[in-house]
């Protein structure tokens, strides 16, 4: 009796990418593509995670008080993370990460005070990004609204205190970072009709668009052609 050969499901095949960024605010789902695309793909994953940074709580609760402190560390785990990525990067690893680097100053030109933020540049200054260009950056987009609804549905104890105005600054922060950057090719993903955790059919639909991109700055957004 012949004994059957086990099912393998093949991955699909990596487009010419070897370093993919996610980026988007708080509730976007950076982490989520990250890792659905990496599995995709068999590329491995570099994931910044918030619960690293000891005064990020109390800064969602009294920000005039903590910004200053939650910045440098962000501005230190990104400069580690950077030298991350430059080593595997340089040992030909394919990778996605559910950051950029050098996006330091989206939060802190919003969170900071006139007087802090030329502070805090000058501090991180010495912390200069060694990461390589990204091969394409993927940026999710979505209205303030649906990254509360998402934000409070996940109910992360830390991301409670985040407020409407907060998030309101920040898709503004990161709608004017991704007007300016230049450093690689974009792709910019409105994600409030799409949910890759949990349909096949979305993450297909993404990274079709990622497969098929081929200016320097192109967008998508579920059942419209742009």
């Amino acid at each position: 009796m012949n004994t059957p050969l086990p099912i393998v499901t093949a991955r699909a095949a990596r487009p010419a990418l070897d370093y993919i960024a996610i980026e988007g605010p708080i509730g976007a789902g950076k982490t989520v593509l990250a890792s659905r695309l990496a599995e995709r793909w068999s590329m491995q994953t570099l994931i910044e995670s918030h619960a690293d940074n000891p005064f990020l709580e109390r800064f969602y609760r009294d920000a005039s008080h903590h910004a200053l402190a939650a910045q440098l560390a962000v501005a230190l785990q990104r400069e580690r993370l950077s030298h991350e990525v430059a080593a595997r990067r340089s040992a030909g690893a394919p990778l996605v990460t559910n950051f950029l680097a050098e996006r330091n100053d989206v939060f802190a030109r919003l969170t900071l005070s006139e007087d802090e933020l030329p502070l805090y540049r000058a501090l991180a200054a010495r912390l200069p990004v060694q990461a390589p260009a990204p091969d394409l950056v993927v940026y999710l987009q979505a209205s303030p609204e649906a990254l509360f609804a998402r934000i409070q549905k996940r109910a992360v104890p830390v991301e409670q205190h985040i407020s409407d105005a907060f998030l309101r600054g920040l898709c503004d922060s990161y709608n004017e970072f991704f007007y300016h950057y230049d450093r690689a090719p974009v792709l910019t993903v409105g994600v409030e009709n799409l949910n890759p955790l949990d349909s096949d059919e979305d993450l297909a639909l993404i990274a079709e668009r990622i497969e098929t991109m081929r200016g320097r700055k192109e967008s998508f957004v579920k059942g419209t052609s742009l």
